[in-house]
Formats: C-alpha cells, structure tokens, sequence
C-alpha cells in the first residue's frame, strides 16, 4: 500500500479537480442567495404598502347618506336573505342533499300547485299511467272546421235521448 500511496501522489491520473469550488464559497453563494430573497421580500412588502397608500389617499369621498359598516366582511343570517339568487353554499353536499330530497318529494308526491286555482300535482309514474290510458290532447287537422256548440250539444241530447219518440224531420233519414 506504501507504494500505491506514493504513486498516488505523483501520477497525475489520480489526483482530484483543482477547479472545484471550496464549500466555504458554497456557503457564501447560499448566505448571499438568502439574504437577496429577504431583501426582495421586503422591497415587495413595501411596494404593496404603498400602492395601497396610494389607493386609499385617492379614493372619492363617501356619500354621506351612506351607513357604513365597521367590518362589511362578516354578513348577518338576516343580510344573507336580502341577497339575490343564487347565493353561495355554506355547506355544499348537505345542501345539495336537501335539494335532491325535495325535487325527489315533489316529483313522486301528491299536493297543491293551486289550490283557488284548482291545480293539483300527481306523481311522475301516475302521469305516465294517465297518458297511456287517456293518449295526449290532439289538435284539430289543418283546415278542419270545428263542430260548433249547438251541434255538439245536439248530438248529446240525442245520445242521451233513451225513449222511442218520434226522431226530428232532419235525422229521419238517416241510419243508425
């Protein structure tokens, strides 16, 4: 081993870089490095302080019929209702819960839409069974001349009609 340290010293293939840094300049690098974001954190602390400065001296003057409030940014339950739709959410998924729970009781119950009106809702499942029973209301063909009310009414009456008396002259002819 003597040999191989001797050796070590003189050959140049096993020397180290000369052109390393020193970590005492490491260090100095990293002090200077902190130091410049400090400086800068405060040189920005201060531009803020005094752009704010400068906003508040040129604000225009309040309307004195203006109530101001010492913090506007705390908001009372009453203050909260004045507030126009939507507003925000408190507490997302309960809120949405109770949404769902009541679009939910609405479309699968019964109850008043109306009541002087006269308007009533029904169930999702009992609609569609009305629809298919009853079909949809039709609109009368383009062109069609709607029955009037003496017709109709005379065509019920003649419905209705169970007793054999003598038909008027005007259906005499025709067949039933």
């Amino acid at each position: 081993m003597n040999e191989e340290r001797q050796h070590s010293q003189t050959n140049p293939e096993f020397e180290y870089e000369h052109l390393d840094w020193r970590p005492r300049l490491v260090y100095i690098f990293l002090g200077g490095l902190a130091l410049t974001g400090v400086l800068v954190y405060f040189v920005v602390l201060g531009l803020y302080d005094a752009i704010d400065a400068y906003q508040n001296r040129h604000q225009p003057p309040q309307n004195p019929l203006v109530k101001s409030e010492a913090d506007t940014r705390t908001v009372s339950p009453e203050a909260i209702e004045k507030f126009p739709q939507p507003r925000l959410e408190k507490n997302e998924r309960l809120q949405i819960n109770d949404f769902r729970l009541e679009e939910e009781q609405t479309l699968y119950s019964y109850g008043w839409i109306d009541r002087q009106a006269g308007l009533v809702r029904i169930p999702i499942d009992r609609a569609m069974e009305l629809v298919a029973e009853r079909g949809l209301p039709t609109t009368p063909k383009a062109g069609a001349v709607p029955p009037s009310e003496v017709n109709v009414v005379n065509q019920a009456a003649h419905n209705a009609d169970v007793s054999n008396v003598a038909k008027p002259p005007a259906e005499k002819g025709k067949k039933q």
